[in-house]
């Protein structure tokens, strides 16, 4: 177990898979209610920008840099992932023209469990914590980075030098 911390309460999460493992499957739903797979994206390499909403400043900011740096990695797709309601995700894509990552809702499934990211305890208990996973175009995990502050952005470097 994992410890998070938001504004200096901690809460616990589960943990990331290790890198090098087959990631886990999942189906999360589109902002049009259909659903998108680990399978959707075989043959890309995937970024999961994991947060507890985009209703939140730095889980917002995310998904904009997400956004403008996605169209610079080469065969790789971003999939924000939070509870929010596939609505509220259109809403604030289009608000924001967001047009070069896509955003999953788990709301009804087990991505929370399966990935190690949701908050089991605390005032954000069943919201996912801050985290990034990177998917290779096989369905591996490269690397994982669970943010330890709940309240600061994701390395975003990270990925960029994953992804190299």
């Amino acid at each position: 177990m994992n410890t998070v911390f938001l504004n200096g309460m901690g809460m616990h999460v589960n943990g990331l898979p290790e890198a090098g493992n087959k990631a886990p499957e999942f189906t999360l739903v589109r902002q049009d209610l259909s659903e998108a797979t680990l399978e959707t994206y075989k043959g890309h390499r995937l970024v999961l920008n994991i947060f507890p909403s985009m209703d939140t400043d730095v889980c917002a900011a995310s998904v904009r840099r997400f956004n403008a740096d996605a169209a610079t990695l080469p065969n790789t797709r971003v999939l924000c992932v939070s509870m929010d309601l596939p609505f509220a995700a259109a809403r604030f894509c289009t608000a924001n023209g967001i047009e070069n990552v896509a955003t999953g809702s788990g709301f009804r499934s087990r991505f929370g469990e399966d990935y190690g990211v949701r908050i089991e305890d605390g005032p954000m208990k069943g919201l996912y914590t801050r985290a990034l996973v990177v998917i290779d175009e096989e369905g591996r995990i490269l690397g994982t980075s669970l943010c330890e502050q709940i309240t600061e952005e994701p390395d975003y470097d990270f990925v960029k030098n994953l992804l190299k």
